[in-house]
């Protein structure tokens, strides 16, 4: 059986948060000796470069002038502005602290997708999403360390990447989605540029941490084509579930990378997260199941 737009969206979307856990074991690695504003430089320039051969392969490059389509240029500048009200946010705060604010991000682009999209969103979905929300507070078990400048600087990161996500789905179909990819890498990379200094200085960096951050950058451009495509072929209420997703593989990388194991609440959660996923995803089948019924013509009384 064909598979739908929302369920090959929601495969994307897992494919995506692979993608972005394998660059984060990754990075993490390469934070042992260099700053994060020379890490984001560097990873970008490779990435950029990457997506650029890519494009110009594909035939997928396109005018400047495309660049000034309203919903390209809002997904660009949420881009940039949600990376770097992470960044510092999550220079202040615990990681626990500002990773449960940001998994926000679901609910935000649910909503969003209701108000300004106008899509169907169900009992059942809100539950779902809620329901996977509270697995992952149960993985990180953020502290209640109150709300301050950091913390307004991650909630503000989630509305931007919700605004982000939510400009995606309305990005024209002739725009391709490795062109949209690109000109994110870039931003992102110049941005970084930009702010070098603040962001902790450039050092001259050892060859095993630039190979480290070559990798990043692939598994990085497959989370953005991944990303961008997910958001472009399903609603965003139903794909936005399989965001947490990611915090299966970040436990998974933790492990087997830097030997962290789970305790009881982590693995409770993740349970929490899956059956919240699968069930979405039945919803999903079962709908479309109902669909055709309804739709056939009574039979006269």
């Amino acid at each position: 059986m064909p598979l739908s737009d929302n369920i090959k969206g929601a495969l994307y979307m897992t494919a995506a948060m692979a993608g972005f856990g394998f660059n984060d074991m990754l990075v993490k690695t390469a934070t042992k000796t260099l700053a994060t504003g020379e890490i984001i430089l560097i990873r970008g320039t490779i990435s950029t470069c990457l997506i650029f051969l890519l494009a110009l392969h594909m035939g997928a490059l396109r005018p400047l002038k495309t660049a000034l389509h309203p919903m390209l240029a809002l997904r660009v500048l949420a881009e940039v502005t949600a990376t770097f009200t992470y960044i510092y946010a999550l220079g202040q705060l615990p990681l626990a602290n500002a990773g449960a604010i940001l998994q926000f991000l679901p609910l935000a682009v649910t909503l969003g997708a209701a108000i300004f999209l106008g899509e169907p969103v169900g009992w059942r979905r809100w539950g779902a999403i809620i329901a996977g929300f509270l697995g992952v507070l149960l993985i990180i078990k953020p502290g209640p360390d109150g709300f301050s400048l950091a913390s307004l600087l991650a909630l503000a990161c989630v509305f931007a990447a919700a605004a982000r996500d939510i400009a995606t789905k309305r990005l024209p179909q002739g725009i391709p989605t490795v062109y949209v990819t690109l000109l994110t890498s870039f931003a992102v990379t110049a941005g970084a540029g930009l702010f070098i200094t603040p962001l902790g200085g450039w050092q001259t960096p050892p060859l095993i941490d630039v190979s480290i951050l070559a990798l990043a950058a692939i598994c990085l451009m497959v989370g953005y084509l991944a990303l961008i495509t997910a958001m472009r072929t399903g609603e965003i209420s139903f794909i936005a579930p399989f965001r947490y997703t990611y915090m299966i593989w970040a436990l998974a990388l933790s492990f087997t990378v830097f030997g962290d194991l789970p305790d009881m609440f982590m693995m409770i959660g993740c349970a929490i997260v899956v059956a919240s996923g699968i069930y979405t995803f039945c919803r999903e089948n079962r709908r479309r199941t109902d669909m055709p019924a309804q739709s056939l013509p009574r039979a006269p009384h």
